[in-house]
């Protein structure tokens, strides 16, 4: 007969056992639950007509917000631009960091390596602010990208201003500064791959190419498909932040996205419902594509995050 395991006690004795790691992990927790399971119980403003002089007396106004959103004139250019950038973003900005790093995994160890790890790091490292006020200086009449331009015979114009140049900096800066960040993932993933299995091949005739074909990819491919999805997760979330420095008049009809359209709303014109409601919807389908991403993965690859 089995013995029933009492699940509780071996927890107890564990936490006994092991209170210095067990105490680490405080902080964290209360971190998490103040600044992303507190902040949720906002989330019912968006079902309101808040005013913050009623306190906790507000009216309760159902979907009216969420309706008034998707009868906006905005909403299908908002939704539109939001998807055309993070899209771009994914089928450029995702496949660099696995090239980089097969490329970095070919490199012996040494100071060439090193070095070519630490450049691509550093952007990582540079603050947003900087990055757009790089942008901008090198985007203008006189900058940099336009004497590049002009050696080539072309005609020198102020690059932000041009709804499709944004998209082109907005995207290729986005990429430049987080594909070296994104390698370490990978790197880790190369660096679990059993030794042994390429000595195999080798002594089997494979190359290097049929090596990263038959060995290397299919080694990584869980951790590929799980950033995947993650990505995908985030397909409608991207930060107002870089949006609100680049952007200008000239081109708010292909740059102005959903969390820029939060920020104006809520801050600006201080609409909190209506822009909780806003932002509530963008996280519902953010969270269907990543449930949807998941389902499809487990069927086709077996693959998934739960």
């Amino acid at each position: 007969m089995k013995r029933k395991v009492n699940h509780v006690q071996l927890i107890k004795k564990d936490m006994q056992r092991n209170w210095t790691l067990y105490l680490m992990i405080v902080p964290v927790f209360v971190f998490y639950l103040l600044f992303e399971y507190k902040p949720m119980y906002g989330a019912l403003i968006a079902f309101q007509d808040y005013r913050p002089a009623k306190g906790f007396g507000q009216e309760w106004v159902g979907f009216k917000h969420f309706v008034r959103f998707f009868k906006s004139p905005f909403f299908f250019q908002l939704l539109r631009n939001t998807l055309t950038i993070n899209i771009l973003n994914l089928i450029f900005g995702f496949p660099i960091p696995v090239m980089l790093a097969l490329v970095l995994n070919e490199l012996k160890p040494g100071k060439y390596k090193t070095i070519m790890q630490i450049i691509m790091y550093l952007p990582h490292f540079i603050s947003v602010v900087i990055i757009c006020g790089m942008l901008s200086s090198f985007s203008m009449s006189d900058g940099l990208f336009n004497d590049i331009i002009a050696f080539f015979g072309g005609k020198r114009t102020p690059l932000l201003q041009d709804g499709t140049m944004y998209i082109v900096e907005y995207v290729a800066s986005g990429i430049w500064q987080s594909f070296g960040w994104g390698t370490i993932i990978y790197i880790a993933a190369l660096s679990g791959i059993d030794k042994e299995l390429y000595d195999a091949a080798s002594v089997d005739g494979a190359g290097r190419w049929k090596q990263t074909l038959h060995i290397t990819l299919p080694g990584i491919a869980p951790t590929i498909i799980t950033m995947l999805i993650l990505r995908m997760g985030n397909l409608l979330s991207m930060g107002h932040s870089k949006t609100l420095l680049l952007y200008n008049e000239a081109v708010y009809e292909v740059a102005d996205v959903i969390a820029t359209y939060v920020y104006r709303t809520g801050l600006t014109d201080k609409q909190w419902s209506y822009s909780t409601a806003i932002s509530l919807f963008n996280n519902a389908v953010n969270i269907f594509l990543l449930v949807t991403a998941n389902k499809i993965s487990r069927k086709v690859s077996e693959t998934s995050l739960w």
